[in-house]
């Protein structure tokens, strides 16, 4: 399964910190991923936001950058990436299965015996 992220590139500190973020996670953790800039095509600017589920949409204007999708599954945005990489949920935020030996792979495991 193919992660894709779709980025863009900005001159805002906060998306580009967060868009870092996200891709300094996934390549220490060997997680393969495909980044789509939604600045430099117009097709996969349409296709993010097409792909964003209504109840993740902003009140108003469109869902920004980072918005992280595994294959045509939606997976969140920055903020749920954020919130499952403290819960130690990243793997199954982004719909993959734990590494061996990691620490979602033991807390699930621990899960499973109770």
């Amino acid at each position: 399964r193919l992660l894709t992220l779709y980025l863009k590139s900005s001159p805002r500190q906060l998306i580009k910190k967060q868009q870092q973020d996200v891709k300094g996670f996934l390549a220490a953790n060997k997680i393969e991923f495909e980044e789509c800039d939604i600045a430099a095509d117009e097709d996969n600017r349409k296709w993010m936001r097409e792909h964003v589920p209504e109840d993740f949409r902003p009140a108003t204007g469109n869902p920004l950058p980072p918005q992280i999708f595994n294959e045509d599954k939606y997976c969140g945005n920055y903020e749920a990436f954020f919130c499952a990489r403290e819960d130690h949920a990243v793997y199954a935020f982004l719909g993959l299965t734990a590494p061996p030996g990691s620490k979602e792979a033991e807390a699930l495991s621990k899960k499973m015996q109770m």
